[in-house]
């Protein structure tokens, strides 16, 4: 969807100009000694083929999914992440029983030890929360610390305390913890009406998770799209749950009285994906990935296509990018699912800074999720900023330069800007990227990127 702002009057409207972060006074925290850095030598010409992994944001919720089985599950597809070892330690301080073969992973859920989750384990990671759903509807209570995650906004809980106080539970924030239980006199959830107020995925994939289990039928209207959300309804009817309409804005969930084993695939990572279509298309180079679902990706093909790259469907599960020499701007808005992803807004924005004209990104579901403006101007982009719009005017040329990552998405966009630019780029925090991305350097340096990771002294 084009933004609505007029590009006459955008110098105006976006005059603020955010200075980069001076790399010389970081804190102690943000620059830890020894931390490892990314060195990427730009202008390396790419091409080959990239395996994407398993969906990162799909593989949290069906950890989390996992607890309402009474023997637990089999995942497979699972990518090699830090979110994923976290969930692992949270789920396994349940008393969860968790095996790794390679890209499956194996989770005893036969004997939950606790309801409560520790603190310094859930600040750490937002999706953490989602398991105070399947708990609440499994042991009908739960003690979840309020969550952690990017410092990319709020991402306030009240829709899933909203929704969950209509199913019967009673929910208390007490001290940054939440204390939930269901009040029916048999310990069970109830099945009810929710509206969202907002298509939050993670709310409707915690009340979805609840209602399994609850007595009755539960409808939840509004409710997110995203291909995350169906492939968690698809895992827990593998296990036994009544679920219809995932992927639609109505989910009806009618309550059984347990789950059992299932052994399931997750769908492919479309961010991964995305982030290489557009790795392909800053470097002016040709990239097929799969496997890849093209229906999840169409927002991402459609504004590559807008902007003048060629983008061909070779099957089912494959495609082929193809950079040009010509680019133009074009306007982004995030939306939710099907719209334009926000965990791709970043890595468009490095792509824009050298299409010809002005492009305007309008961010709209993560207010402080705009912090790569300034690390993206150190490398030599001209992009100004004025609260959650960016007005981006292209350049001929980034240039090499040390920038910090601020999120997971801002760091795939700094990887993706270095490999365009003029010299020698280091990114540091990249504690941000290994969050989200499963082998990441390896995959660039098999289809030519020229990158390594190192912990010796950066260069301010």
């Amino acid at each position: 969807m084009q933004s609505t702002m007029d590009l006459g009057n955008a110098s105006q409207i976006a005059s603020q100009i955010i200075e980069p972060i001076d790399l010389t006074t970081l804190e102690s925290s943000e620059m830890e000694l020894n931390a490892p850095v990314l060195r990427i030598i730009g202008k390396a010409k790419l091409s080959g083929h990239v395996p994407i992994s398993g969906a990162k944001n799909s593989i949290l919720a069906l950890m989390a999914g996992s607890l309402l089985s009474s023997e637990g599950c089999r995942i497979r597809n699972v990518p090699n992440l830090a979110d994923v070892q976290r969930m692992s330690d949270i789920l396994e301080t349940l008393g969860v029983k968790i095996s790794r073969n390679g890209e499956v992973l194996d989770l005893d859920t036969s004997n939950l030890t606790t309801n409560s989750a520790p603190y310094e384990l859930v600040s750490k990671m937002r999706a953490s929360f989602f398991a105070v759903g399947s708990l609440l509807a499994r042991l009908g209570s739960a003690k979840i610390p309020l969550p952690g995650g990017c410092a990319i906004g709020a991402r306030p809980v009240e829709l899933h305390v909203r929704g969950l106080q209509s199913l019967g539970a009673f929910v208390q924030i007490d001290h940054g913890i939440v204390h939930a239980h269901a009040m029916s006199p048999n310990g069970r959830l109830q099945g009810a009406k929710i509206y969202l107020d907002y298509p939050s995925v993670g709310a409707t994939e915690t009340l979805m998770m609840a209602a399994t289990l609850a007595d009755g039928q539960t409808m939840i209207e509004n409710a997110a799209l995203e291909p995350e959300v169906i492939d968690l309804a698809d895992l827990c009817m593998a296990m036994g749950a009544k679920i219809r309409g995932a992927g639609t804005s109505t989910i009806i969930i009618d309550g059984v009285e347990k789950l059992h084993f299932a052994d399931f695939t997750a769908i492919p990572d479309r961010v991964e994906a995305a982030t290489f279509m557009v790795a392909a298309a800053i470097t002016r180079s040709t990239l097929s990935m799969s496997p890849v679902i093209p229906a999840h990706l169409t927002a991402a093909i459609s504004k590559l296509q807008d902007i003048g790259v060629t983008v061909r469907q070779d099957s089912d599960n494959m495609i082929t990018v193809i950079g040009g020499d010509n680019y133009r701007a074009v306007d982004i808005e995030t939306l939710p699912y099907p719209g334009f992803p926000t965990d791709m807004q970043a890595q468009f924005m490095a792509l824009l800074t050298i299409c010809d004209g002005n492009g305007v990104v309008t961010e709209t579901v993560f207010e402080n999720r705009l912090q790569h403006v300034a690390e993206l101007n150190r490398m030599g982009a001209n992009i100004r900023l004025k609260n959650n719009v960016a007005v981006v005017t292209g350049v001929p040329q980034l240039s090499g330069a040390p920038v910090m990552a601020t999120d997971l998405r801002a760091s795939a966009a700094l990887v993706i800007a270095g490999l365009a630019a003029d010299g020698e780029t280091t990114v540091m925090g990249l504690h941000h990227l290994d969050r989200g991305y499963d082998r990441i350097e390896e995959k660039l340096r098999n289809v030519g990127a020229k990158l390594y990771r190192t912990t010796e002294a950066i260069p301010v």
